[in-house]
């Protein structure tokens, strides 16, 4: 067995503190990482506060994992030491049910195993997440990382990133389309830069004025300000899409109307309440209204390698582990540019 390090939630009220564990040794199929960096995402925080349902305690967050290679099983083809590799929300499935075997892990239909707070499958074993110093993981559920980014920004690629590419992508958004992204944060930022990459114009919707300047310099067209009345009217039937990233409690009728004749709200972020959506808002310009989760391990690569090749990453600040709870009382608040990432070496 390995030993590791970490930072993990023993109850849903007190603060992170330092759990020490043991990973397997690798199997024939496994690649052992070297935690280099891992991504804080706002799904740690409810998770760790047992928000949306039981948490395995102690628990482990972290599913933006970005290191190096130390050692490889036997039958690995894909990886060897010293390669830079990722993991992301799962790290396993069933393999065999028809959204497996199209490449849709995320959706298996037995449910995917959580890079966190999950069994390894058959096990009575927890899984833990990121806050780590090491991790071993199939070949199969580990993506390949180029060496031309910043390791830091790329980290949030895995959670952030797929999120927002993956529905985007899904929908063929591109040049000719006009896209509102509502929220600009964690998801926000990354939903603005893949859709203006694709070609299509995009506006940023956002409650908060000084956004505007942010919003322009990661690239949006446009910048309108949500609490502005004639504004939001003026632009009335104006999208073809809108990225809703927000996870606070909203009106999606009022965006909703935004939408033109057949246009899509993609609905990323998990407000707390259920929504109330009048049929007639839907009904009267053929409106849809879809979720997205993550996506497949085929698709974050693919994500990964488009990443690479036009220069795009996360914006991030990078702290050290023992910064943790602090940074989720900042994130809290909206407070951060625009995910944090723990640099591991600070837990060594």
């Amino acid at each position: 067995m390995i030993p590791v390090k970490s930072y993990a939630a023993y109850d849903a009220t007190n603060p992170l503190k330092p759990y020490s564990f043991e990973r397997r040794e690798p199997g024939p199929n496994d690649v052992q990482i070297e935690i280099l960096y891992c991504g804080v995402c706002h799904s740690d925080i409810h998770t760790a506060k047992g928000d949306w349902g039981p948490a395995i305690y102690p628990l482990v967050p972290g599913h933006e994992i970005v290191g190096r290679v130390v050692k490889v099983g036997s039958e690995v083809t894909k990886f060897k030491a010293g390669d830079y590799a990722g993991v992301g929300c799962f790290v396993d499935s069933c393999r065999t049910c028809a959204n497996c075997k199209a490449g849709e892990e995320q959706f298996c239909e037995e449910g995917m195993t959580g890079t966190y707070n999950s069994f390894e499958r058959g096990t009575e074993i927890p899984t833990y997440g990121g806050y780590s110093t090491g991790i071993t993981v199939d070949e199969s559920y580990t993506l390949r990382i180029s060496d031309k980014l910043n390791l830091s920004e790329v980290a949030p690629l895995l959670c952030a990133g797929i999120t927002t590419y993956s529905p985007l992508r899904h929908l063929n958004v591109g040049k000719g389309h006009k896209v509102a992204v509502l929220g600009l944060g964690g998801l926000g930022h990354m939903a603005v830069k893949f859709a203006v990459s694709f070609g299509a114009e995009v506006t940023m919707l956002s409650g908060t004025p000084s956004k505007e300047a942010d919003a322009k310099s990661l690239g949006a067209h446009h910048f309108a300000l949500t609490s502005d009345a004639e504004k939001m009217l003026s632009l009335s039937n104006s999208f073809d899409f809108i990225l809703n990233t927000v996870s606070a409690a909203h009106d999606y009728n009022f965006y909703l109307n935004l939408l033109n004749t057949n246009g899509t709200m993609i609905v990323v972020g998990a407000p707390p309440a259920p929504a109330q959506i009048p049929a007639f808002t839907l009904i009267m310009k053929r409106r849809s209204i879809m979720g997205s989760l993550i996506g497949g391990i085929a698709e974050t690569q693919e994500m990964l390698d488009y990443c690479a090749e036009h220069n795009i990453t996360s914006d991030v600040e990078v702290i050290p582990m023992d910064y943790i709870n602090k940074a989720y009382e900042r994130m809290d608040k909206s407070d951060v540019k625009y995910r944090f990432v723990v640099d591991m070496a600070s837990l060594k």
